[in-house]
């Protein structure tokens, strides 16, 4: 719960550093300390675990999620899956299929990849000469499409920190789209082949 707590507090400081223009700067001070305070007790947990896990590099493979989150901080919320999962272990019920995992884990990670991509690109392009992104809105016009892999055009990043976070996003958007129509691939198949295992013979 108190991680759980950091990651809204983290998510929500930075949202506000990003957004609420006209701050006081105490109170942009106040969202930076906060900010930094949750990612150190996200590096914490991170040291007491591997130190725990005696893995050494090890555990760099075996915990890819939780280097991940480490790293990206924004992208905690995704470890809700797994606490599910090991809520539904503990009542002797059984995980989440395979399927499901892959389409929850890629849906939770295209809406917090959509909204923290809006905010990273549109800090660096809201002020920049030329900027096609003065609004919010735009930015999140611009992650949806490049999620999504279609690309207008119409909403480009200018600045080189803006296409440097533009090329991490086109990324993540190809590898979610594979990974969301492989697993719906796969899942197809398997109601097939159920489907002409049942089927009476000679019919």
């Amino acid at each position: 719960m108190p991680l759980a707590v950091a990651s809204l507090a983290f998510l929500a400081s930075y949202a506000l550093r990003v957004l609420a223009r006209g701050l006081p700067d105490v109170a942009l001070d106040l969202c930076l300390a906060v900010t930094l305070a949750a990612w150190a007790l996200f590096a914490v947990d991170y040291a007491v675990l591997w130190r725990l896990s005696g893995q050494r590099l090890g555990f760099v493979r075996t915990h890819l999620l939780d280097t991940v989150v480490l790293i990206l901080p924004l992208l905690r919320p995704l470890r809700v899956v797994k606490l599910y999962e090991a809520v539904q272990r503990r009542h002797g019920r059984p995980r989440l299929a395979l399927h499901a995992r892959v389409m929850a884990y890629s849906g939770l990670s295209t809406v917090l990849l959509g909204f923290t991509g809006a905010l990273a690109v549109f800090q660096q392009e809201r002020d920049a000469p030329g900027t096609t992104m003065p609004t919010f809105g735009d930015a999140v016009w611009w992650t949806c499409a490049t999620l999504s892999t279609v690309g207008y055009g119409d909403v480009t990043p200018v600045t080189p920190t803006g296409r440097l976070i533009a090329v991490g996003v086109m990324m993540i958007g190809m590898a979610l789209l594979a990974a969301v129509t492989g697993t719906f691939a796969s899942w197809l198949l398997q109601v097939f082949s159920r489907e002409d295992d049942e089927r009476p013979p000679g019919s």
